[in-house]
């Protein structure tokens, strides 16, 4: 693939982070239906704020191309153990389900922004 196919696979997963894992919980983590799944999975009403502000931070550190290096690794890894996490907890509650596929769905395009986000940061820098 070229750098300008890698370029847009890259912005069009790291989009797609942002607005699920940083804008929606942005705006949605207060909703009853929020605070009803957290309670649900058997998580205190703490935790759920603490994700929410994480993801938020996570999101905008991949999203900002003036911030770079470790920042956004740590970034990609806090989105990765969310997203394994949300499987496990689903799975370990309500068994195989639409909710315990989907954070693997959105693992998928964590990686493929990860690796894209390499590929340009490779050919940059040679």
């Amino acid at each position: 693939m070229s750098p300008k196919a890698f370029s847009i696979v890259y912005w069009t997963t790291t989009v797609l982070i942002f607005l699920f894992e940083g804008l929606m919980p942005a705006f949605t983590s207060h909703t009853p239906i929020a605070v009803e799944g957290t309670r649900h999975l058997g998580y205190p009403d703490y935790f759920r704020v603490m994700l929410t502000v994480f993801k938020v931070i996570g999101a905008l550190v991949l999203i900002l191309p003036v911030i770079k290096g470790r920042f956004k690794e740590w970034a990609y890894a806090g989105f990765g153990i969310t997203m394994i996490s949300a499987t496990v907890s689903h799975w370990a509650v309500d068994g195989l389900s639409g909710q315990t596929i989907f954070p693997m769905v959105f693992f998928g395009i964590l990686v493929l922004s990860y690796i894209c986000y390499h590929k340009l940061n490779s050919s940059v820098t040679t």
